[in-house]
């Protein structure tokens, strides 16, 4: 595996959070509701077969359960391309995170533990999942991957971080191929972007339609059940507010709308591929919780990016009206 044939995949990948369903941090709700696992397996069956070869998941997901799914899923698959994270440690039958853990002997065994539920001698991209983590603690974190690349257990490396600093900080590794982070039509990430860029990265970009908002499923102000992560009303997550798609953001999505779907594109779709103007860098991973919401996804590729002056009009509409706040820089 090397950055060549991760760049090589068609530009839209899977999300696996939403299908390793409900997990939990205390009594807070870290995981998504409404999944089942024969909705999920359809969902990564008809993500193959309409052209998607990345899938994005972690140890995490669901306690472990999302990399056992997508395993089984997959496991007449060795051409996709998996990728998967540690860094939050948990318990599988609780169902309960644990607390953060980047020491050596936990990285090696957490990459163990990943392989066997994800039925792979190697995984293709393993990222760092602890997004804020200082620079001179990920130092020897990345020691390790960088013997575990030796190893063959792991093809590659990367972050999932929003900080450009800490791009910048480890990208001169020779295993160091990519980097997950925020970005959406609503979140743009002009900084961590041009450190990626400036590095080569594959940019995986998690959020593209923003927890759900941009595809318009929460226009009508309905609310999502106490036990998913969108209710849960954390300093990182400002999407949906008490449950509900955040009102400004809705606002802001009726005043795209026309232009989002232009060509006949979805209102997801749309999403996806100004992501895919943004950059040839550029990797979205929508989540999918059923074989449709895969389907759409995937058929963005079929479109492609969206046309520059319909880039142009996305932007002005960001900065300069109509109401509610200016995008997030």
């Amino acid at each position: 595996m090397t950055q060549n044939a991760l760049k090589a995949a068609p530009r839209i990948g899977m999300g696996c959070w939403a299908i390793g369903g409900p997990f939990w941090n205390g009594d807070v709700p870290v995981g998504y509701s409404g999944t089942n696992d024969a909705d999920s397996t359809k969902a990564v069956h008809a993500a193959w077969a309409a052209g998607v070869r990345v899938f994005d998941t972690s140890a995490v997901y669901g306690a472990g359960h999302s990399e056992t799914l997508l395993g089984e899923a997959l496991r007449d698959r060795p051409d996709a391309v998996i990728v998967s994270k540690f860094g939050h440690s948990f318990d599988a039958e609780s169902k309960q995170m644990t607390g953060p853990q980047y020491d050596a002997a936990y990285i090696e065994d957490s990459v163990d533990q990943s392989r066997r539920r994800l039925q792979r001698d190697r995984i293709d991209v393993m990222l760092l999942h602890l997004n804020g983590l200082a620079v001179e603690d990920a130092m020897p974190v990345f020691d390790t991957l960088e013997a575990l690349r030796s190893r063959g257990s792991i093809a590659a490396y990367g972050w999932s971080t929003d900080f450009p600093d800490s791009v910048n900080a480890m990208a001169g590794r020779d295993g160091f191929i990519a980097v997950q982070h925020a970005m959406n039509i609503f979140v743009d990430a002009p900084s961590l972007s041009a450190a990626a860029e400036a590095h080569d990265l594959v940019q995986l970009n998690r959020s593209p339609l923003a927890m759900g908002v941009l595809t318009g499923t929460f226009s009508d102000g309905r609310r999502v059940p106490k036990d998913d992560i969108r209710s849960n009303d954390a300093d990182w997550q400002n999407y949906f507010e008490s449950g509900s798609a955040s009102p400004d953001y809705a606002r802001q999505l009726d005043a795209l709308r026309d232009l989002i779907t232009a060509g006949g594109r979805t209102l997801g779709q749309g999403a996806l591929c100004w992501l895919l103007a943004k950059s040839p860098n550029t990797l979205p991973i929508p989540g999918a919780k059923n074989a449709e919401q895969a389907e759409e996804n995937a058929a963005a590729l079929d479109y492609g990016p969206l046309p520059a002056e319909i880039m142009a009009e996305i932007e002005v509409v960001l900065t300069r009206g109509p109401e509610g706040p200016a995008r997030a820089r």
